[in-house]
């Protein structure tokens, strides 16, 4: 593991990273953006503006930060950590700038949906965490707008306030491996994981996370767009491919992961 990938550099961090280390349920780790909520609430189009308009900054022209959006979205896993490594670029006066200037309570609400299905998993059979490639405050603000905060037993998040070296993220495998740290978990087995992004699943799959569930929400567009790109409507059944659980509502899970779940009253 290089250095200290999530320095505790906030309060938040200090109270979410408590290790659970001689406790043998499962963790089910669900990503935040376009997952804990539906991505026709266009963050990810508001986001990709914002990330365009900073690379423009750098002096680049439309074409050329479209195009290293794009190229550095697919070779890290995000736009950030190409920035960060091949033009000096401060996380930080990132995040402020992109991240940070979402208005974000004007473009979500709570889905009642959402918070039953979390509510509903027995917490005797597994912990609920979370696994985002944001910063620390964005994935607050957005739990707290969701209303989803008190569901959430623990937050891995990407520590952008590194000063000496990068910071990693989903797909990379070090961060799939410091989750199961923070979390407490050593059988990568134990670990159920729902993510938008097919690379992060597959990043998933790759350090033995198998039970890792593909959500592709049919209609709207993809994480951090490239381009404006809607998807084909998806499948209303589960289906699986490649042996991975893909499904295009989160209540689904009920189905995926059943003895996880409360057993309804009759």
């Amino acid at each position: 593991m290089h250095g200290q990938p999530f320095a505790n550099s906030s309060p938040f961090f200090k109270e979410m990273a408590v290790e659970h280390t001689h406790d043998d349920r499962p963790v089910l780790f669900f990503d935040i953006d376009n997952t804990l909520y539906s991505s026709s609430a266009k963050i990810a189009e508001a986001m990709g503006v914002r990330i365009r308009a900073y690379i423009k900054s750098l002096g680049l022209s439309e074409e050329e930060a479209s195009n290293l959006q794009s190229q550095y979205y697919t070779q890290y896993g995000l736009s950030l950590l190409g920035l960060r490594r091949h033009h000096g670029v401060d996380p930080m006066d990132f995040h402020e700038k992109c991240d940070g200037s979402l208005p974000l309570e004007e473009m979500l609400s709570p889905d009642p949906r959402v918070r039953k299905l979390l509510e509903d998993i027995d917490r005797s059979k597994c912990r609920v965490w979370t696994l985002t490639n944001a910063y620390w405050t964005h994935a607050e603000r957005v739990l707290r707008i969701l209303e989803l905060r008190d569901q959430i037993e623990g937050i891995v998040f990407c520590d952008f306030n590194l000063k000496d070296e990068d910071f990693i993220c989903k797909p990379q495998p070090a961060f799939y491996h410091w989750a199961m740290h923070q979390a407490g978990v050593q059988d990568p087995t134990k670990c159920l994981f729902v993510d938008d992004s097919l690379s992060n699943v597959e990043g998933a799959r790759r350090v033995g996370w198998i039970h890792s569930v593909y959500f592709q929400e049919g209609g709207h567009q993809t994480t951090e767009p490239l381009h404006i790109n809607h998807l084909a409507k998806a499948p209303a059944k589960i289906i699986t491919k490649d042996g991975i659980s893909v499904i295009s509502n989160l209540q689904q899970l009920r189905v995926v992961w059943p003895d996880i779940f409360v057993e309804a009253e009759h």
